[in-house]
């Protein structure tokens, strides 16, 4: 065979072998597309694809009576990391030390960086948040603990009613719900027709120990700024816990992970996603089923929906956790809040981008992986022996799925759907000119901040 001839034959293998690559990757984004176009609710795959978050016109879920301005944006963007807001702390210890995004960490996927968030009464940051405990000088009585892991603040322009039982906002799925509303002072905020996170903010603020009045604007230099985002508020009105929600609610629904390789995906870069992903998704999508229930962009439900999924509480994780323990109404999840036997043990159905580095899953913390998740759902065997399984969701049965398919469907969710630049929406500063997320002598020390 002479030289050229051989020189011939190996650019024609490289070319066919090329073509055999480009073939088999435009034939799973084929399918993939396929999929996607049969589980939406709108028949076609772009409707997954999230905006921009600074496009306000296409913000979903917007509450009539707050209308996401810029001017809302930033000053909630400040308020969500002010420590200085931290003013009805138990001890001096805590006084302007914590913040919001103490419990929503941006580099842990907007949650608390450990098993369970602790704002007032706690000490220490670390790299994430992981290294947050109890101040020696509180009870275990006296934090301010959450009980059940915190879930993330981002694309929450895809929900409606807030928190893991959807207790909070006035319409869709608590529409009904009026006569439990009274159960205690801070539910009763849902009378006033208000959208669920405007109306979690304000029960929030009271909730964790912080304080907005004109006093505060004032002393922190943040007046101006209530000013510009509510000029149609009476003065005596506008500094107030409730305009303070109302900024951070249109702050949150700014916060999109519209970069991360599956949006990108979408919105035509075909190379944005490795083809492990890619078959990851079309699991996802497609065997699996899980687009079943996460089907909005966010890949949460919509609508709200809640099922039992037989997993742990957060005071059954083995883990050292504060205020909760066997008679937490919150281990009922919707059923605490509704008081219908047949709601006890449902969730909420959560948004599944950036869980990569969050760490721990669930709403009780009972899985440290996103491969131990879905190894959960892979075998359907309920591991609480406390949940009757009359309560169970049909959706836990085994998948049948190899161990191959389990790797790439936790690679589309813990890469697929990462976007890696979510520090873009938190301030350089805030108005007090405190360190942040957290400001107690331990947590400056860790975080280098003076």
């Amino acid at each position: 065979m002479n030289k050229s001839f051989s020189v011939f034959l190996l650019i024609a293998s490289t070319g066919y072998f090329l073509s055999c690559d480009h073939e088999l990757d435009f034939n799973i984004d084929r399918q993939l597309e396929d999929s996607l176009n049969t589980s939406s609710a709108s028949g076609t795959y772009q409707s997954y694809i999230m905006p921009e978050g600074n496009d306000y016109s296409l913000l979903p879920n917007q509450d009539v009576k707050n209308p996401v301005t810029q001017a809302k944006v930033e000053l909630g963007r400040m308020l969500f990391c002010e420590t200085g807001l931290a003013l009805e702390n138990k001890y001096p210890d805590s006084k302007s030390a914590y913040s919001c995004s103490s419990c929503h960490v941006s580099s842990r996927g907007f949650t608390a960086g450990r098993f369970q968030g602790i704002a007032d009464g706690a000490i220490g940051f670390g790299e994430s948040g992981e290294l947050r405990s109890k101040n020696p000088v509180y009870t275990a009585d006296e934090v301010d603990a959450q009980g059940a892991r915190p879930l993330p603040i981002m694309n929450l322009t895809y929900i409606t009613n807030a928190l893991w039982a959807g207790s909070f906002g006035s319409f869709h799925v608590n529409i009904g719900t009026e006569s439990v509303w009274n159960q205690d002072t801070l539910l009763a905020i849902n009378f006033k027709g208000l959208e669920g996170l405007e109306a979690n903010n304000a029960r929030a603020l009271a909730v964790h120990r912080q304080v907005i009045n004109k006093a505060v604007t004032d002393s922190l230099g943040y007046t101006a700024l209530f000013d510009a985002a509510f000029p149609e508020i009476p003065i005596n009105e506008r500094y107030t816990r409730i305009t303070g929600s109302f900024a951070i609610a249109a702050y949150f629904r700014t916060i999109l992970t519209n970069q991360a390789p599956f949006q990108k995906w979408l919105k035509g870069e075909k190379s944005a996603m490795t083809e492990q992903q890619k078959r990851g998704a079309l699991l996802f999508f497609g065997k699996v089923g899980c687009a079943d229930c996460h089907n909005s962009p966010s890949l949460n439900s919509s609508p709200h929906q809640f099922f039992s999924l037989g997993v742990k509480n957060l005071y059954q994780s083995g883990f050292e956790v504060f205020r909760t323990g066997p008679n937490d109404a919150r281990n009922l999840g919707r059923g605490g809040f509704t008081g219908r036997v047949a709601d006890n043990h449902k969730f909420k159905v959560p948004q599944l981008y950036n869980l990569r580095d969050v760490g721990f899953y669930f709403h009780g913390s009972s899985k440290r992986s996103l491969r131990e998740v879905v190894e959960y759902f892979n075998t359907g065997v309920p591991e609480n022996p406390e949940i009757p399984l009359s309560q169970i969701s049909s959706f836990i049965h085994p998948l049948g799925m190899t161990p191959q398919e389990m790797d790439d469907l936790t690679e589309f969710l813990a890469n697929g759907l990462f976007d890696p630049s979510m520090d873009r929406y938190i301030p350089a500063f805030v108005m007090s000119g405190n360190c942040f997320p957290d400001n107690d002598i331990l947590s400056r020390i860790e975080m280098g901040c003076n």
